[in-house]
C-alpha cells in the first residue's frame, strides 16, 4: 500500500511472529517455522514468495496464543529474562509482557490508519 512499508496482513502476522518470540521464544513450535521469514522485523510482502499463511489463520494463531498468554503464571512473568534485548531496559518476562502489549498497540494504529487510507 502506498505510504506504508507493509500491509494490513503483515501487521497482523507481525504482531503475532513478535510476541511469540518475547513470551515463548523465537524457536517456538506453536507457530510454523517459516512464520519468522515473512514476518519478522526487517521483512516486507514485497519479498513474499508462496507458503504465505491467510489473514483467517493468522487470527486463529493470535486467539491461541492469547489463551496460552493468559495462561502464563506470575511466577513465570516475574523470572528474570536469560538473555538481553539489543534495546530498551526490560529485566523479567513481565517487562516483555508489557512491551508486546504496548508494540501491539503500535501497529493496531497502524492497521486503522491504512483502513481509513483504503476507506478514503
Amino acid at each position: 500500500m502506498e505510504n506504508f512499508n507493509n500491509t494490513i496482513h503483515w501487521q497482523v502476522g507481525h504482531v503475532l511472529v513478535s510476541a511469540e518470540g518475547f513470551l515463548f521464544g523465537n524457536e517456538s513450535q506453536h507457530l510454523p517455522a517459516h512464520y519468522q521469514e515473512l514476518f519478522a522485523t526487517g521483512t516486507k510482502p514485497a519479498d513474499w514468495k508462496d507458503n504465505v499463511p491467510t489473514l483467517h489463520e493468522l487470527i486463529k494463531h493470535l486467539e491461541d496464543q492469547y489463551v496460552r498468554i493468559s495462561e502464563l503464571s506470575d511466577e513465570f512473568l516475574k523470572q528474570a529474562l536469560p538473555f538481553e534485548l539489543p534495546f530498551g531496559n526490560f529485566k523479567t518476562y513481565e517487562d516483555l509482557y508489557f512491551l508486546s502489549i504496548h508494540h501491539e498497540a503500535m501497529h493496531l494504529g497502524q492497521m486503522q490508519a491504512m483502513k481509513k487510507m483504503i476507506n478514503a
